[in-house]
This record gives C-alpha cells, sequence and structure tokens, in this order.
C-alpha cells in the first residue's frame, strides 16, 4: 500500500483547533500527485501528455481529530477504476500518531485532455501505474465517460 508521512501544519487547522476539512483535500491531492511522480508521472509528464488528473466528485467521512503538528500517516489506494482508465476512484486512509483512523477521503476523478478540454483514456503506461496501486476490499470496475 502506498503511504506517506505528513503532518498537520499551521495553515491546516480550523477555528475549532482542527485540522479543517479543506486540508483533508489538499493532502489527499498531494499524496495522489506523490504517487504519480514518483511512479514516472511528475507533472512535467503530465505537461508532456497534455493530460491532466480531474476530480469531479470527493467525500469526507470523518473519525477523529487531528491536532496543530499531528504526524499522519496518509495511504492511497483505488477502489474502482474504468476499463480505459478514463475514470477512476480513489481512496485514502488518514492514520492519527495513535495509529486511530481519522478519516477517509474518496475521490472520483478521471483524465482532462488540456487542449480538448474533455476526459480521455489513460495513456498505457499511466493506466498500468493505476493498476499497480493496492486496490479496496470493495473495489469495483467504473463504466467509461468516453463517448
Amino acid at each position: 500500500m502506498y503511504e506517506k508521512k505528513l503532518y498537520a501544519s499551521w495553515a491546516d487547522m480550523d477555528f475549532n483547533a482542527h485540522m479543517r476539512n479543506t486540508a483533508y483535500l489538499d493532502k489527499a491531492g498531494d499524496v495522489r500527485m506523490m504517487f504519480f511522480a514518483e511512479h514516472g508521472f511528475p507533472m512535467s509528464e503530465f505537461l508532456r501528455l497534455r493530460i491532466g488528473p480531474v476530480i469531479t466528485k470527493d467525500e469526507i467521512e470523518y473519525f477523529r481529530e487531528v491536532n496543530l503538528l499531528d504526524e499522519l500517516k496518509v495511504n492511497l489506494a483505488i477502489a474502482g477504476l474504468a476499463d480505459d482508465g478514463s475514470r477512476w476512484l480513489m481512496r485514502n486512509e488518514f492514520f492519527r500518531p495513535d495509529g486511530k483512523i481519522a478519516a477517509i477521503v474518496m475521490s472520483m476523478g478521471g483524465w482532462l485532455d488540456l487542449s480538448a478540454r474533455k476526459i480521455v483514456a489513460a495513456p498505457e503506461k499511466l493506466f498500468e501505474t493505476l493498476e499497480s496501486l493496492a486496490k479496496t476490499g470493495d473495489f469495483k470496475q467504473l463504466d467509461t465517460r468516453i463517448k
């Protein structure tokens, strides 16, 4: 399972002195992009291919609070994938220092052609990279959105 160690920073805090909801989304996006960069798809490669990841839906489920400077272990798994790689569902789990789960972020996305401005199939190597992610226990096959 792909995993990164992150920290809850001052900028991540809300008025209630715990990690704000959008900070979870930011960190989930960071971990996704770290995974792609470490597997041959840094931002420069996406620009060369003229495609980019686009999120169509995010959901956050909260379990426990995260406080300032808490160390977080954030993993990444794939919960769904279309046969052509055009759509995907990724899950990030956030664990506190005590090992208890703090939150789960589910992100539905796809690949945006930066010129045509439409969803496209993943290039072969990118599709293979998506398939290399650990699958969740409830992994499902997604329909393509390409017409």
